[in-house]
């Protein structure tokens, strides 16, 4: 556990096929998992200046208490997922710590370590979201994600899904509102 920023609640992975992944991670007995497939983010920024979102299909499951989140971009629209794809192909990409009320205060701590927002936003109404690099460490990416707007229940949700999951039904399909189809 970081005394910092709490403890590591996710590890984020870029993919470029996002059912096939899913399918992998159910064999293994994770899920089930909760597919969005077009997130519709509403604010963005890359690095500091206001930027066109880009379009993301997300997948969300459990392993324990640590949620696993896939993440696969289907355009060009610059991000950090784009940059990391790139970079270093498929692979886990960031550690995310949540927070509900100190959203501000560990983003001023981040950056007075020397780490600069590579990106950010917020989808709808629920709560910010920030990805961190550090030019000196840069595989160590962190996500803060601020859980109002009702993510915090939406992650409880999924977390209660997972225990004694028999992997029936491994793929939940949401709506643009969330909710299941």
């Amino acid at each position: 556990m970081s005394f910092l920023l709490g403890a590591a609640r996710q590890v984020g992975y870029v993919v470029k096929d996002i059912e096939k992944v899913m399918a992998q991670w159910a064999r293994l007995g994770v899920g089930p998992w909760f597919y969005k497939e077009d997130v519709g983010t509403t604010e963005f920024r890359y690095y500091g200046k206001d930027a066109t979102p880009p379009s993301l299909s997300i997948a969300l499951a459990n392993s324990g208490d640590l949620q696993l989140e896939l993440i696969q971009q289907r355009d060009d629209a610059p991000s950090l997922y784009r940059d990391t794809l790139a970079q270093a192909g498929e692979v886990a990409q960031h550690v995310a710590y949540w927070t509900l009320d100190r959203y501000d205060e560990h983003v001023a701590t981040l950056l007075g370590l020397g780490y600069v927002e590579g990106h950010g936003g917020r989808m709808g109404t629920r709560g910010r979201f920030s990805y961190f690099v550090h030019p000196e460490l840069p595989s160590a990416m962190i996500e803060l994600s601020e859980l109002t707007g009702g993510k915090g229940e939406h992650f409880e949700r999924i977390r209660a899904a997972s225990v004694g999951w028999d992997g029936h039904d491994p793929v939940r399909r949401l709506t643009a509102t969330g909710a299941p189809r």
